[in-house]
């Protein structure tokens, strides 16, 4: 008994520590999420990422909980912690797929793969491009994509046109640049198939020329005379002062 009296009383003092050395012991949730917010909007994102789940932990449920639910996706997002800010964004639009800023959280699923995706494609890197995953890039688009074809009105959806223009192009130059590649390598059925891959995906991309071009080449290799009168007919129709075309032609001996 005595034993017992003791141990009580320890997890008592125990508690009572941990209270005093908790600097948000007490406050309501509303307090909370404005601490969070205020830590949000002045750059201490971890503060700020503490912050919102002290709010969620103790109070789950209401709408600062549901803001902070949201807002802590962006904080995960500017302290570059990518796999954390899309599992928030994710978690959110499954809790409240009719919340007035839902499509926020598109966006910001959107945008935390763009930024991951400058590092692969976007960026100066020693690394071949060949070995690249697109991945995040391919992410990043259906991403934006969601977001314009359900909410076509959201102030967000502008700039997310705008990012998709640029991941078509940068894909599209990424399955050019493999095609390339292939070419160099003597796999000349690899490289037609890759260009043709990107015509196929991304018809709007400038790398469009370059694609017909390798596609020309691979197919006058590989004896093939009709796709390759077909893939420079198509190039003559869409860039018809093609300089690069009269160049490989006279390779071609043509």
């Amino acid at each position: 008994m005595k034993r017992s009296v003791a141990l009580f009383a320890l997890l008592l003092a125990a508690c009572s520590f941990i209270d005093k050395h908790d600097p948000t012991s007490g406050w309501s949730a509303e307090k909370l999420y404005r601490e969070a917010k205020e830590a949000l909007d002045s750059g201490q994102y971890d503060l700020a990422i503490k912050r919102y789940e002290t709010l969620e932990a103790r109070f789950p449920y209401g709408r600062y909980s549901q803001q902070g639910q949201l807002e802590i996706a962006y904080a995960y997002y500017k302290q570059n912690e990518q796999a954390s800010a899309v599992a928030a964004t994710e978690r959110f639009v499954k809790l409240h797929p009719n919340h007035p800023n839902v499509d926020y959280a598109h966006y910001l699923k959107g945008l935390v793969y763009f930024n991951e995706d400058l590092g692969v494609l976007g960026r100066v890197s020693r690394q071949d491009r060949t070995e690249r995953d697109p991945k995040s890039a391919r992410e990043s688009f259906d991403a934006f994509k969601e977001l314009v074809q359900r909410f076509p009105e959201s102030k967000y959806a502008p700039d997310a046109l705008e990012r998709m223009k640029y991941l078509v192009n940068a894909l599209a130059s990424h399955e050019v640049h493999v095609a390339r590649y292939y070419m160099k390598r003597g796999a000349y059925v690899a490289a037609a198939n890759r260009a043709q891959y990107a015509l196929k995906n991304y018809p709007q991309a400038p790398a469009q020329e370059e694609a017909l071009l390798i596609m020309i080449q691979a197919y006058d290799v590989l004896g093939m005379p009709e796709l390759r009168n077909d893939a420079e007919r198509v190039l003559r129709k869409n860039f018809p002062d093609s300089a690069q075309l009269k160049s490989i032609l006279t390779q071609l001996g043509r």
